[in-house]
């Protein structure tokens, strides 16, 4: 790589989280003994010549036929309107924010173009889709990131089916607004519904966004927010949250019919906020998690972290105006929120009541496929989550990513990892390229609660490469929460 090249990527990052190989155990020198951190900006910074990725070449991806869907989706710089009446500068996939809704049925060949004409380097991942190691868009892990200017074509077979996203995975990017939905239809849904309606929540900053520091407080301009404490977290100056990318002072609306049956597609899209989500005046059958199927389940509200998707029919038989609401778990910004509006009824939308009622828990989720692991591992691992005193990085197993041992697994394994939180916030963990059971169900992102809590999630060894585990909040994965899970 030419030392250009490294200062292009360098200016598209904000921080270590993403800038090399885990697999590769060696120690990059910078702050804190995690590598170099420049701050994120608008690809203009002038980074130290120090740094020098380490080198992997991901399995050749075998062929596939021709593609049955092509689309091209450009990665540049547009002005956006999340209030309807203020706007503001940032980075979007084909000028809008949220990115457009790519929707193919299962098994399809999608080939996509990535057209960088961003001022940085960038990438785009397939948030949950089991594809190819080399079509993941991870930076220096799967692949050299897309230079200014330039194109790169991910070619990969949609499947399974499922409510899924894509979206960059350089640096902090993703809170610019590089994201958008990713649908794979089924050919027979285990549920039936009239029309769906796909929801993607957000967490929407008014600014470039800033790696967080030490002890809680904001680098470059005040990127702090929240109380930091020796061990506790903090969050970004969030203006507010979004809903298909409109804040709720102008909330998009969904017009309904008495007796029609709404499957919605919820997916948290949000790169630090755990959303509690409620339809007032009606209850939902979730039907997937994290695009896979499971038994409908009849809950008031469910809780979903940043990475997770979850699918819910509706029916419709309460007329009237009604508020869809994704609260922040923590967070004082007020909920995001999409208006339900039967046909011919008027009058202000109202609020769900919330806390009461049935609210969903992972233990609730059974499987409608078999499951890939059963029995005892072939492998385990015992990982604690962490942050390291009163330093903002955040540590898997006492490790800060890059400077951080890969997990090495073998084909065809069974392995487990059994995960403790020693931190005091919950951290949603998302495992690329494969399906984890939890429990009775399948997912690709689970949340770990805070104060000890403990998962253990199990997967089979079955899609060759080297692939990112890391917290699915941006913030802790810029600052080092993230190994490889290396094939050897």
């Amino acid at each position: 790589m030419s030392k250009e090249s490294r200062r292009q990527f360098l200016a598209g990052l904000a921080g270590t989280g993403l800038m090399s190989l885990a697999g590769c155990a060696g120690l990059l020198p910078g702050r804190d003994g995690r590598g170099p951190s420049p701050p994120i900006g608008e690809g203009d910074q002038e980074p130290g010549d120090s740094f020098e990725p380490p080198t992997y070449t991901p399995p050749e991806p075998e062929p596939l036929p021709a593609p049955d869907v092509t689309r091209t989706l450009q990665a540049t710089e547009a002005t956006i309107s999340p209030s309807g009446s203020d706007t503001r500068r940032t980075w979007t996939y084909d000028g809008q924010y949220i990115g457009p809704e790519l929707r193919v049925s299962e098994g399809d060949v999608l080939e996509v173009t990535l057209q960088n004409d961003l001022p940085a380097v960038t990438t785009t991942h397939w948030h949950g889709i089991p594809l190819q190691n080399a079509m993941d868009g991870v930076p220096y892990v799967t692949q050299d990131p897309v230079d200014q200017g330039t194109p790169f074509t991910y070619t990969f077979r949609a499947e399974p089916a499922g409510t899924y996203f894509y979206h960059s995975h350089v640096g902090l990017q993703l809170d610019r607004g590089l994201l958008g939905p990713l649908v794979v239809e089924e050919a027979d849904p285990h549920v039936d519904y009239d029309r769906e309606f796909t929801v993607v929540f957000d967490d929407y900053l008014d600014q470039p966004p800033e790696p967080l520091s030490n002890g809680g407080s904001g680098m470059g301009g005040g990127m702090g927010g929240g109380m930091g404490g020796m061990m506790g977290d903090v969050r970004p100056p969030y203006t507010g949250l979004t809903a298909n990318g409109r804040l709720p002072t102008n909330a998009p609306t969904l017009d309904v019919e008495e007796g029609e049956r709404i499957r919605f597609r919820f997916v948290n899209a949000a790169s630090a906020t755990e959303f509690r989500t409620r339809l007032a005046g009606h209850r939902m059958a979730i039907s997937h998690v994290d695009g896979r199927p499971v038994d409908p389940v009849t809950v008031d509200e469910f809780v979903f972290g940043p990475g997770e998707r979850y699918d819910a029919v509706v029916k419709m038989t309460n007329a009237g105006a009604w508020q869809l609401l994704a609260d922040p778990v923590d967070g004082e910004e007020s909920p995001a929120r999409v208006d339900v509006q039967y046909e011919g009824q008027d009058g202000p939308p109202r609020l769900p009541d919330w806390g009461s009622g049935q609210h969903l828990r992972y233990g609730s989720l059974h499987a409608r496929e078999e499951m890939p692991v059963s029995g005892s591992p072939d492998r385990v691992y015992d990982l604690t989550l962490s942050r390291a005193g009163n330093s903002y990085t955040w540590l898997i197993d006492g490790q800060a990513y890059p400077n951080a041992e890969p997990l090495d697994v073998k084909e065809g394994e069974h392995v487990r990892f059994r995960m403790i939180n020693h931190s005091p916030v919950t951290h949603p963990m998302h495992l690329h390229g494969h399906f984890f059971r939890v429990g009775d169900a399948l997912m690709d992102t689970v949340r770990v609660p805070g104060h000890m809590g403990q998962v253990s999630i199990d997967f089979r060894a079955d899609n060759p490469g080297n692939w990112l585990f890391h917290c699915h909040n941006l913030y802790h994965l810029e600052s080092g929460m993230a190994r490889v899970v290396r094939y050897v």
